[in-house]
């Protein structure tokens, strides 16, 4: 199975893009609802009106939110994680995709760019700049 790992520097305190991460309502405002989410471990989710769902599987707050991801038809479900470290300048999030079905290991690599962590980065960023 491939694993997709990709790094974010986001110039925003680590408490605003932990809030885009798991907030129902930042999630719309980046682009990625109509969300149903909350920061709790064993919450269910539904992105983009439940094109993509899953549950949280553990939540430390501020620091690491793991997940397991169904998109489409899937037979089971990948893994994603979203590790938050506070920096000098803003947050450094690293993300790793797992266990997703093979032939869509491109479209999301590209897709994790462009519609999600892309787009959250712009509105973390516009919003703290207030």
């Amino acid at each position: 199975m491939k694993t997709i790992k990709q790094t974010y520097t986001i110039r925003a305190p680590i408490e605003s893009v932990w809030k885009a991460l798991v907030d129902s309502k930042d999630i719309d405002g980046w682009g990625g609802g109509p969300a149903t989410m909350t920061g709790k471990a064993g919450s269910k989710f539904k992105l983009w009106g439940g094109d993509v769902f899953g549950a949280n599987t553990k939540v430390v707050k501020y620091k690491k939110l793991v997940q397991s991801w169904y998109g489409g038809k899937w037979e089971k479900p990948s893994q994603v994680s979203f590790t938050l470290t506070k920096e000098k300048n803003g947050t450094k999030v690293v993300l790793e995709h797992s266990d997703m079905p093979p032939k869509e290991a491109k479209n999301l690599d590209r897709g994790w760019k462009d519609y999600y962590m892309g787009p959250l980065k712009e509105y973390v960023e516009s919003k703290s700049k207030k």
